[in-house]
């Protein structure tokens, strides 16, 4: 049973003094863009984790919350330079708009952009509708924040492959909710579903809807970065 990294970005900088927590410098992410070249990691996009048989025998996901300017201005020509695919997890409400779960720093791809995203190199996925935490949210709710990411997928004429990142990596842990839930998922044609974890997964896949991602944060430097992509979070005994 192989092992691979899902690996987790947020923001970009051009300016090294912000590559902290959240936000990566350009250079730190070239840098390690270009290690898994050097490394001979393939870099896959999630959808291609349901076709297991066409895989590389040693690959990585790359994915990225939020679609922020930031990820379409610096991200992506980068991804292009190394010959690297990404899946970028769309918040749907704030498109157009800026990070306003967060500080309303950050400002959020308009639909233009994301329909003018090269599809060979950026897939989509969904980040929830309101970017709420689903343990707190009744099933109907959950439910209803399905539906208005469908409306908004089919009114703008979006791509948008059935892959699922849990907004904060939360999602109900236990239980009957945790059964509601999954079948919510079911239910909306959800194909995959990511938490945080910090920790690589197995493969072929035992469960869809709990694939673990490495948070990759912007003070990481490339040794760090190399432990991550084996191991997942370092931890401290």
């Amino acid at each position: 049973m192989a092992r691979f990294p899902v690996l987790m970005y947020h923001n970009i900088s051009p300016n090294e003094e912000e590559s902290i927590d959240l936000t990566i410098s350009t250079r730190r992410f070239e840098e390690q863009l270009r290690y898994l070249s050097e490394k001979n990691y393939a870099s896959v996009f999630a959808s291609e984790l349901l076709n297991e048989t066409k895989l590389p025998a040693k690959f990585v996901v790359i994915t990225f919350d939020d679609v922020t300017e930031n990820q379409m201005q610096f991200a992506i020509p980068l991804l292009k330079k190394y010959n690297c695919k990404a899946t970028f997890f769309i918040p749907f409400a704030y498109v157009g708009k800026t990070d306003e779960w967060n500080i309303g720093a950050e400002k959020i791809m308009t639909i233009e952009q994301l329909q003018s995203i090269d599809s060979a190199v950026v897939e989509l996925g969904h980040h929830s509708y309101f970017h709420q935490k689903y343990a707190t949210l009744t099933a109907e709710e959950i439910q209803k924040d399905f539906d208005l990411s469908d409306q908004f997928i089919q009114q703008n004429n979006l791509n948008v492959f059935p892959a699922l990142a849990y907004p904060y990596g939360n999602f109900p842990k236990k239980g009957e909710k945790k059964a509601v839930f999954f079948d919510l998922l079911q239910k909306n044609n959800i194909k995959l579903a990511f938490r945080i974890g910090n920790r690589t997964n197995k493969f072929p896949l035992k469960n869809n809807y709990q694939i673990k991602r490495i948070d990759v944060k912007g003070q990481d430097n490339l040794l760090t970065f190399k432990w991550k992509l084996r191991l997942g979070k370092l931890r401290l005994f």
